[in-house]
């Protein structure tokens, strides 16, 4: 290769995987980690308010399936067209990566006003349905009706800061997540405690984070800085580049749905087996388990354009070490965490609420819930492997084994033979046998990787 060809090639066909990886990986887990904490830090705080407590601690839980609705949004668009985005940019069609991202932008706007409005009209039969008793309920409104309101700003910030990353700025991506949830961090005591705001200073304190997030990230694409434009003349609605988009975000977008519906039904047995104060315990746990599996999620992100980029461009082998470097790192990454669950459970749970019922039970639903982690990352990473080389139902059909096929039904069951125990290991069961049908589909679509047709 000449030395100008070298000079104008990008990155992520010729730098040394390893690197890359570290490169792309090392700053989206870091932002991950920062991002999970507009939530938990949420509800630490909201747990630890001589105000709010246990109960508060129960609305903000009841409250998590819908944020994550959110959330999906943010992935369908901004995985779905960051993926295709780095796919053209690996077959050299600029032109169509940035209309990629023009089309992506209007989804993210259109998708998070209309999801404003909604929330706004059903909010209470909502989180009704959601499994609010009557004492969490006015918690739960108070919180989820401001937060509605900041719909586009969390939609854009997401979904673009994918995008950041597919452009070649891991490091500015992970700067966004640290900008919102380092000022969520400052907001939140200054409104619950110095203002007195209760669920309200909470709300409030997330969507001007949120805010600020969007306004960065829309600059970004507009200033000199990114070497892919956000431009007017791409912000039209074309219907090849959208129906690519939401084909390739699905798979995330249906494992953040499976998610919600996963927690919906996990709330409503909770309340049924064990009351508020199991809910409330189980929004710790989920808490804890978000921050340990979202250094996960920034591996699958930072490695998805290596991927996809590579895949484009024809160079399997570099396709094929950069997910089994993704494999490994998730793995001892898991294993360290559930390392920790198992060191200290009742210190953890103790972080957020010490309330002596909600203590006994968050420390046998952390040890419970958590049997089988060391296992997860690798089936997160090998599900979503199939989305970034463009085959999407593959890794719909992995995403959701976990979750949906396996999980709910196994929620609703178990604790009808066992009670609140066997309802508590039903994680682990959908977790082991969802990694070894993953294990099966993985290894075949590894070995016949030349056979795939790019998108």
């Amino acid at each position: 290769m000449k030395h100008t060809d070298m000079k104008h090639a990008n990155p992520l066909g010729e730098e040394k995987v390893s690197k890359l990886l570290v490169k792309f990986s090392v700053p989206a887990i870091v932002g991950m980690v920062v991002n999970a904490l507009y939530n938990v830090v949420d509800r630490i705080f909201i747990g630890n308010s001589s105000d709010l407590g246990a109960y508060g601690l129960a609305g903000v839980t009841i409250c998590f399936p819908i944020m994550i609705i959110l959330l999906a949004l943010g992935i369908l668009f901004g995985v779905g067209g960051a993926t295709l985005f780095s796919i053209r940019l690996g077959q050299k069609r600029r032109q169509e990566a940035e209309n990629t991202l023009g089309n992506a932008f209007l989804l993210m706007v259109i998708s998070g006003l209309v999801f404003m409005i909604l929330g706004q009209i059903f909010l209470e039969p909502v989180l009704i349905m959601f499994g609010a008793s009557q004492e969490v309920l006015p918690y739960s409104m108070e919180y989820m009706r401001i937060i509605f309101y900041g719909s586009v700003f969390q939609v854009v910030g997401v979904g673009l800061n994918n995008f950041i990353r597919a452009d070649g700025s891991p490091v500015i991506a992970m700067w966004t997540m640290f900008l919102g949830a380092g000022i969520n961090t400052v907001l939140d005591p200054i409104f619950i405690f110095g203002l007195k705001m209760g669920m309200s200073g909470a709300a409030l304190a997330t969507i001007i984070s949120q805010a600020i997030s969007a306004t960065w990230v829309v600059i970004y694409f507009l200033g000199k800085r990114s070497k892919n434009k956000l431009r007017l003349r791409y912000i039209k609605p074309k219907l090849g580049f959208i129906s690519k988009i939401i084909s390739l975000g699905m798979p995330g977008f249906l494992v953040q749905l499976a998610h919600s519906a996963l927690n919906i039904t996990l709330n409503k047995n909770l309340l049924i087996y064990g009351g508020d104060i199991a809910v409330s315990g189980m929004g710790v746990v989920n808490s804890l388990q978000t921050i340990l599996l979202m250094p996960i999620i920034g591996i699958n992100q930072g490695v998805q354009p290596i991927i996809s980029f590579n895949f484009g461009a024809k160079k399997y082998p570099r396709v094929k070490t950069a997910v089994k470097l993704a494999i490994i790192a998730s793995t001892v990454i898991v294993t360290l965490g559930y390392i920790i669950t198992r060191l200290f459970p009742q210190q953890m749970i103790a972080f957020f609420n010490r309330d002596q019922q909600l203590l006994e039970f968050g420390e046998r639903a952390l040890i419970a819930w958590f049997l089988c982690l060391p296992v997860v990352g690798f089936q997160i990473i090998s599900s979503n492997f199939f989305q970034a080389i463009g085959r999407p139902k593959s890794a719909v059909l992995l995403t959701l084994t976990r979750q949906v096929i396996l999980l709910i039904p196994a929620i609703i069951i178990f604790p009808k033979l066992w009670g609140m125990n066997g309802l508590l290991h039903a994680a682990p069961f959908a977790d082991f046998i969802s990694t070894v049908v993953t294990a099966i589909w993985f290894y075949h679509g590894i070995k016949n990787l030349d056979r795939h047709s790019t998108v």
